[in-house]
């Protein structure tokens, strides 16, 4: 990895693109800093500092760097854009009209990704409004009493900050496309690949400062042997092998290729693990809206689904993210479609008759490798939450699973990248 990126820097080309992603980059962390009109700064660290943990907004303020409990102009983070991508992944798979445009090519891809950028704008004044209307409330970080804005009563104030936070998430999208069309690689992987990392040094430190140095060395050890095994199964694929037959076109052939269907283990990425953080978010905020009740289901929420380290939310969680890896692959791997192509195009897999059968088998060798990438998910994202029942470590345990797994696979996207435009060079230079 280190010598990819010596390498690239050697190159002109790809030096420049690396230092426009850099200083990218040191723009998207200083707006993460920056607070937003009207924000009670002083108020808003004494807060910070005093509560152990952040509740509901784990996920959204590791997806944010922080800046979220900051109120910063960057307090949403690139949270609104994952959100609508789901969303319309998921409705392209039912509306008809979407799924014309993704058979479109590239000119439909780009009309869904206009429709993203709206529902990200949209989602994004609500998230806005919503934390917000619980900073001005003083809900948003737990215990604390202090006003967190100014001028917690003024409209004004409250419109601004709205607008404030949703212009951020608009910039937010544009920086991450300037990475994607003038640098290298995905221009929003990166930006949350840097929102994970900023929140390391912290977390790590306040480990050690918390359980000593012998469970910070133990931690550190735990945390490079989940990233050689998070390594280790997101390289891991099976490799379908592909058979080509030879037609005569006019008077040349075509075809007599062998090529393979590449299954990765873990087919569904890290989606599962954002759709069952998302959906045990919902009775826990119920829960907090409804904190002055003194109702039984409040109390039996506040105890199994706030904390985390309750035996049952943790059976809950690891279910359901079973559960929404196999729903995930199901409707973004299509069996039926690549076998009707690869019949289209006279390709078959050696002992597989082309179309049903090819179809049927697709689908059987897909069920047997999602398990194991379901498994994988599950138990990697219980880690922060057995660390928290173990040795007392925050929600905000630094070698979460969703951390993880965005660091890894970012930073392996990133690497391939740059080896494939430094050997495109090498040939280049080579044919010349």
């Amino acid at each position: 990895m280190l010598g990819a990126f010596a390498n690239a820097f050697r190159t002109p080309d790809l030096r420049r693109k690396l230092l426009f992603v850099l200083g990218v980059v040191v723009i998207f962390r200083l707006g993460s800093q920056i607070p937003s009109p009207g924000v009670h700064v002083d108020n808003v660290q004494t807060c910070l500092n005093r509560i152990e943990d952040q509740g509901l907004y784990t996920l959204i303020n590791l997806f944010s760097g922080g800046a979220l409990l900051q109120l910063s102009i960057f307090a949403l983070g690139i949270m609104p854009y994952i959100t609508a991508s789901i969303i319309l992944q998921l409705l392209v798979v039912v509306i008809p009209r979407l799924e014309l445009l993704k058979k479109e090519g590239q000119s439909g891809q780009a009309k869904i990704t206009q429709y993203t950028r709206y529902l990200t704008l949209a989602l994004a004044v609500l998230q806005a409004t919503g934390i917000v209307a619980l900073a001005r409330s003083r809900q948003l970080l737990q215990d604390c009493d202090q006003p967190l804005l100014h001028d917690e009563n003024s409209t004004a104030t409250f419109l601004v900050m709205v607008i404030t936070m949703t212009a951020g998430t608009a910039v937010i999208m544009w920086l991450g496309e300037l990475i994607t069309d003038r640098g290298i690689g995905n221009g929003m992987s990166i930006l949350i690949f840097c929102q994970v990392v900023a929140t390391f040094p912290a977390s790590l430190w306040a480990v050690r400062q918390s359980q000593g140095w012998g469970t910070f060395a133990i931690v550190m050890a735990i945390g490079l042997a989940l990233v050689a095994a998070v390594i280790f199964i997101e390289q891991a694929q099976r490799r379908i092998p592909v058979q080509y037959a030879r037609r005569m076109v006019g008077r040349k052939m075509f075809g007599g290729s062998s090529t393979y269907i590449p299954l990765k283990v873990n087919q569904a990425g890290i989606i599962p693990v954002i759709f069952a953080s998302s959906l045990l978010y919902l009775p826990a905020m119920a829960a907090q809206f409804n904190a002055t009740s003194d109702s039984a289901w409040v109390r039996w929420i506040n105890e199994h689904f706030v904390q985390g380290d309750h035996p049952l939310y943790m059976a809950v969680y690891f279910s359901l993210i079973i559960f929404f890896t196999y729903f995930y692959v199901s409707i973004t791997f299509n069996p039926k479609e690549i076998a009707d192509n690869m019949k289209k195009y006279g390709g078959f897999i050696p002992g597989i008759r082309a179309g049903k059968p090819t179809e049927d088998y697709l689908s059987y060798v897909l069920s047997r490798i999602t398990l194991p990438g379901a498994l994988y998910l599950g138990l990697i994202s219980l880690v922060p939450l057995i660390a928290f029942a173990l040795i007392g470590a925050n929600q905000n345990f630094p070698f979460g699973g969703t951390s993880i797994l965005i660091m890894v696979g970012v930073a392996l996207d990133t690497v391939k990248q740059i080896e494939s435009q430094l050997q495109q060079r090498n040939y280049e230079g080579f044919l010349r």
